[in-house]
């Protein structure tokens, strides 16, 4: 068990933690639980890759954290933009991989190249960044993966039958879709990870409710937040989880798990499917 649970915070969990000589990837710097988690990171004493849909953004992010960084161009949308940034990393060793930006809750159905949207950035955009820079991730290497207890609204599962979500689009049912696949990406690196002796880990994740500028597509936010204030986490509290699983000494050996409140839980029975994950590995790489 955890010492840390739903009210900890970033620096609280990493407290003691050394990073100083790390490089760790944050996709999504610019705001939120990623520029949070960059900066507590940097805190402790890793450089951070910081990756946001614009250099400028990026740069403005490191700027204003005040942190050893290096800002890159990444729209996760756009695979041309996803490979442009791993091309701009070449060299570059990571001691860990956050995979934390995303989009949530597209009201009407939107699609890139004939995918729904949500699945498409969330996913595809990630997986191509990450399976891009795991040759140069270092053994004992983390992944940390943002997913969502959103995951339970996967009431069909991943439905790769359906992947344009033109099939009864339901704006929550298609990002618990995606945050279900984030899961099972995680599972299957686990596993990759275990049959190649490496000791790197893949874990995925759920941050909390927490108001960032991943709500931006909703369309009573206020009205949401205000119905829900009692449950929901400020930033820093937000980032912990991801912290914990990047950093404590306790998970090195830990992997394909799932997190919440800085603890281990069980996703649904979907997330624990092995071969499902394969269809879902197998479907991505057909696509991209």
């Amino acid at each position: 068990m955890s010492e840390f649970g739903f009210h900890s915070t970033a620096e609280e969990v990493t407290a003691g933690r050394d990073l100083t000589g790390s490089t760790w990837l944050v996709t999504g710097v610019n705001s939120g639980l990623g520029r949070e988690s960059a900066r507590v990171l940097a805190l402790r004493g890793a450089r951070i890759v910081g990756l946001a849909r614009s250099l400028d953004k990026a740069s403005r992010a490191i700027e204003e954290l005040g942190i050893d960084g290096i800002p890159v161009a990444c729209e996760l949308s756009d695979l041309a933009s996803v490979r442009a940034a791993v091309a701009t990393l070449e060299g570059v060793q990571f001691d860990g991989l956050m995979a934390n930006a995303g989009i949530m809750a597209l009201q009407e159905l939107h699609q890139t190249n004939g995918i729904e949207q949500q699945l498409y950035t969330n996913h595809i955009g990630h997986f191509v960044l990450i399976t891009g820079l795991l040759d140069q991730l270092k053994a004992g290497g983390r992944v940390v993966i943002l997913s969502s207890e959103a995951h339970r609204m996967a009431s069909e599962g991943l439905e790769l039958d359906n992947t344009s979500g033109a099939d009864n689009y339901q704006a929550w049912r298609m990002y618990g879709r995606s945050k279900l696949a984030n899961i099972l990406f995680a599972r299957s690196l686990a596993r990759r990870f275990a049959e190649d002796g490496s000791g790197r880990t893949a874990n995925a994740l759920h941050p909390g409710v927490i108001r960032t500028n991943l709500a931006r597509h909703l369309p009573d936010a206020e009205g949401l937040f205000k119905r829900i204030q009692n449950n929901m986490k400020t930033v820093p509290q937000g980032a912990a989880t991801q912290c914990f699983v990047a950093t404590h000494p306790s998970l090195v050996e830990v992997s394909g798990a799932y997190f919440s409140d800085c603890a281990q839980l069980a996703p649904i029975e979907p997330a624990l499917d092995d071969a499902l994950a394969d269809a879902l590995w197998a479907w991505t790489e057909s696509v991209i």
